[in-house]
Order: C-alpha cells, then structure tokens, then sequence
C-alpha cells in the first residue's frame, strides 16, 4: 500500500495546486470521491484489470460512467491516469487530495471508534477536547463498535489515541 500512495503523491499535489489556483477544491474533492467510488465497483473492477480493454475504451467508459459529475478538467486527470497506467491509484489520489485540503484549511479528519454512541452534549465535549489536544479544528467521523468494550479510540492522520478498554487490557498482557 505505501508503494501506492507514493505513486499517487505527485498525482494529488499536482491535483491539489490545480484545485488551488483555480479555487475550485470543493468540486475535485467531490469528483475524485466519485470516482474513486466507480473504481470500486466490482464490474468496473474486471474492466480495468482486463488486458484486452484498450486505453481508449477504457477512457470512454469511464467518461461516460462519470458524465455529469465531472468537469473538463476532472476529464482529461482521469485519461491521463488511464494513458499512463495509473487508474488504480485513483483511490490513494483522492485520500492524499483531501488531506491536503484539511491541512490547507486548518483542519484534520479524525476517525472516532467508540463502544457507545455519544450524546450531543459528549460529543460536544469530546470535540472541544480532541481540539485542544490536536491544536486544529477537527471533522470528526464516529463510529460504533462493540468490541472496544468501552472507551475511544481516535485516528487523526498518523496519531493514534487509544483510549479503550480493549487497547489497555492489551497493554497489559503484554506487560504482564
């Protein structure tokens, strides 16, 4: 995977600096999304890995699929990544571009597991709090799982915090 990303980091700055100059991040950020949804698809999937489909069709099908959610130059970034074999780092494209946007914007994603769903007032609280740690506004994405047991465990980019109850039951047997 990290030799993917690495691929993909010139792809996202040149992206991103476009994106940039023309003030336009909100709609790459929503058209790479897409994208990289398409490229998900298991039938698309086969297509793509299929030797016997040519550039040139694989690039029209993909405009097509894409039409309406993508503009000019969403078009020729995804023939580009076609002609030079790099339609698979699509989704790694994307990821980089938005954290160059949450760094642009001064803010961070942070992934939030939690044993138990937060009420308003807690998750407002947490925020504050996850603010405060971080040093920069924070997009927060909870989610449920039963598995921790209790407590969170928070992902801001390469920061991990784990604050549950299975991660110090961990740290335990491993001490023990």
């Amino acid at each position: 995977m990290s030799e993917l990303a690495t691929l993909a980091r010139p792809y996202a700055a040149a992206v991103f600096k476009r994106a940039k100059e023309t003030h336009a991040t909100a709609k790459w950020s929503q058209s790479l999304a897409f994208m990289s949804a398409v490229l998900n698809n298991e039938n698309i999937s086969v297509v793509i890995d299929n030797p016997k489909v040519n550039k040139e069709r694989l690039s029209a099908l993909m405009l097509d699929i894409c039409q309406g959610h993508v503009n000019g130059e969403n078009e020729n970034f995804l023939r580009l990544l076609v002609h030079n074999n790099r339609l698979r780092l699509l989704p790694y494209i994307a990821k980089l571009f938005e954290a160059y946007k949450a760094e642009d914007e001064g803010y961070v994603e942070v992934e939030v597991l939690t044993a138990y769903a937060f009420s308003k007032e807690a998750k407002q609280e947490f925020t504050a709090t996850l603010e405060k740690t971080l040093g920069k506004k924070i997009h927060m994405n909870v989610t449920v799982d039963k598995s921790l047991i209790g407590g969170v465990l928070v992902r801001a980019g390469d920061r991990v915090i784990d604050g549950s109850i299975r991660g110090r039951l961990q740290q335990l047997s491993k001490r023990l």
